[in-house]
């Protein structure tokens, strides 16, 4: 028999229909490079108020206008970097760009960084002066205002201009750990059969850890871990590294610890934060380890492996879908948002605002990128599977999110607090859940339906949630000084699944190593917040089902806000309150009834 090889493609060989369109941001490559030496030349636009802030209102809202505009164009240049970097991370002249554009950012936070510590060192009283003497800086308000409650861990003009011009320096770890996860690693292909099948970091996220066929799951993960195992000690210092910078600036700035210098932009209470990690740990557990065995009888697992936990339940019912059905179905589903909304699905799914090829170099996992006056790019990597419309739906929550946000609020106040961002994205994968389940009476496509639920419900509640725990943990190590070490980071990390699992998994030493696997450790206290995010869809969209249009319109009103609001306001306004615990367990309640409903259907 004939063996065969899957090839998988470079950039220049996938069909321009399967990639985004990024000729919206910048025609040519040539415009791009351009618009970036142009920005460098228009700093001065900007730097031309140093030393004048104090003369009045007029001068500030001058200065803010310049910054705000070329902002605008920053954002622009680096988004399409960025995006040409994402598609494909081995293009040399991509890397060089990157390198551009991190220059230009440590270039302009260095010129631009008299606008803080100006701000900060007017006299008590003149900002509020000033608002009230000029209207239009009204719509700056909630960026003076962050400011000034930043003014305490504020340190010297000269301090922070230093560390402004640091800026591409501090960010190193986290590019020193996507090019070691998109160029450099190489992973052993693995067999099926006579095939040969190739492993690359993508094509075990997005289909070998959830496929169907044991031995197939099982060598991809060995695969995997050898050659993260290879890694471990370059990528334990690269983390060390960002640790240590962020232990070390949040002493310097006078703030209690890393984590409140870290929730501090987020406008989120330690209180709130340890909510979201302690209560789901303690109170999901329970229902997870249920799952894990439900899954551990019915696929006749001989054991339940950390690698078996996002196999099918159901093996031979994987639903298969195109991408042009997948998109149909969530538009469909999305209908109950409204004209205006699906409106933005529909552009979004026909103008190639979406990248959905795999090819060499491609980064992993799936994102939305929102460049304030284009539209959202949204990377993911196709597999023909259902799954991958929970993924689509996921994406195209964040892209309507901050469309919407964009088209009702200047560039200053698009963005809420972190703690809110999955909110919006991981509504739409509850909404297409619901809208399959009332169109269908077949009890398998239930199941499978409940199992993609539980699938999102796991992504957000536990890979992420662990996640948090993991760096609550790395964090109050560093801060008592000890060494972060590959060991001291794959023992915190078995550690925070072993408690969570408890005697449902049988954690070989690779699990150990999945600290390695996710780029949000960089981006500050991230993980925790999907959990965050998701416990508001659950009450949400539990609130759409009840009542309708009114809580539609509540909730369409919260996107469009942007981040004019805290968190806890802004998700007030869609009928939630974040201070309580109240939501938090009724949404791992939730989980526990999708559990309930799934051991019913094999009675």
């Amino acid at each position: 028999m004939q063996k065969t090889v899957e090839k998988r493609l470079t950039r220049s060989e996938v069909p321009v229909e399967n990639t985004w369109n990024l000729k919206d941001l910048f025609a040519s490559d040539d415009l791009w490079e351009a618009e970036l030496k142009s920005i460098e030349t228009d700093i001065s636009s900007v730097s031309q108020f140093k030393g004048k802030l104090h003369t009045g209102a007029k001068v500030l809202l001058k200065c803010l206008y310049a910054e705000e505009q070329l902002h605008i164009r920053v954002v622009r240049v680096a988004t399409y970097a960025s995006l040409k970097s994402s598609e494909d991370g081995s293009n040399p002249v991509n890397q060089g760009n990157s390198s551009l554009v991190a220059g230009m950012l440590a270039k302009l936070g260095a010129a631009l960084s008299f606008i803080e510590t100006e701000i900060l060192s007017l006299s008590e009283g003149t900002v509020e002066r000033y608002l009230q003497e000029e209207a239009e800086l009204e719509v700056y308000k909630n960026k003076l205002n962050d400011l000034l409650e930043k003014k305490k861990y504020i340190l010297s003009p000269e301090v922070e201009e230093l560390l402004a011009s640091l800026s591409e320096i501090h960010n190193s770890p986290y590019t020193i750990y996507q090019l070691g996860k998109s160029s450099d690693m190489q992973f052993d292909s693995i067999h099926e059969g006579d095939n040969e099948l190739p492993m690359s970091f993508a094509l075990y996220e997005d289909r070998y850890e959830l496929s169907t066929n044991t031995e197939v799951r099982r060598k991809a993960y060995d695969s995997f871990i050898k050659t993260l195992e290879q890694y471990k000690n370059t990528f334990a210092a690269t983390y060390a590294t960002k640790v240590k910078k962020q232990v070390a600036i949040s002493r310097a700035r006078n703030y209690s610890s890393v984590t409140e210098m870290l929730l501090h932009p987020q406008k989120v209470t330690e209180e709130m934060y340890n909510n979201q990690l302690d209560i789901i740990q303690t109170e999901l557990a329970p229902h997870m380890q249920r799952f894990a065995n439900l899954k551990k009888r019915e696929l006749g697992l001989d054991k339940m492996l950390f690698c078996d936990l996002k196999a099918p339940l159901d093996p031979d019912f994987n639903p298969k879908t195109t991408f042009g059905e997948a998109a149909n179905m969530i538009l469909d589903a999305l209908e109950v948002m409204g004209p205006e909304y699906s409106q933005i699905m529909k552009t979004a799914l026909s103008q190639r605002w979406v990248d959905l090829a795999d090819n060499i170099g491609k980064s992993t996992g799936a994102f939305c990128s929102s460049p304030y006056g284009v539209h959202p790019y949204i990377l993911i990597t196709w597999t023909d599977t259902m799954r991958g419309a929970f993924v689509l739906a996921h994406e195209l929550g964040h892209a309507g999110h901050f469309y919407l946000a964009g088209k009702n609020q200047r560039i200053v106040n698009t963005r809420p607090s972190m703690y809110f961002v999955e909110a919006p994205s991981t509504m739409n994968e509850l909404l297409l859940a619901n809208h399959i389940l009332s169109k269908t009476n077949d009890k398998r496509m239930k199941r499978w339906v409940i199992s993609s639920l539980l699938g999102t419900y796991y992504h957000n509640f536990v890979t992420h949630l662990l996640e948090g725990e993991f760096q609550r943990r790395v964090y109050s190590l560093a801060e008592a000084g000890k060494p972060l070490t590959a060991k001291a980071l794959c023992e915190q990390k078995y550690e925070t699944i072993s408690n969570f699992w408890g005697d449902a998994v049988e954690l070989d030493e690779g699990a150990s190593l999945t600290w390695m696997r996710q780029p949000h450790y960089y981006m500050g206290l991230y993980p925790y917040t999907y959990s965050a995010g998701l416990t508001v869809s659950t009450a949400v969209s539990q609130m759409i089902q009840e009542e309708g249009q009114p809580a539609v319109d509540r909730w369409l009103d919260v996107l469009k806000s942007g981040g004019t609001l805290k968190p806890l306001d802004l998700i007030k306004k869609a009928g939630v309150d974040m201070s309580k615990p109240d939501a938090i367990k009724k949404a791992v309640a939730y989980v526990g009834y999708l559990v309930d409903e799934l051991e019913k259907s094999y009675e």
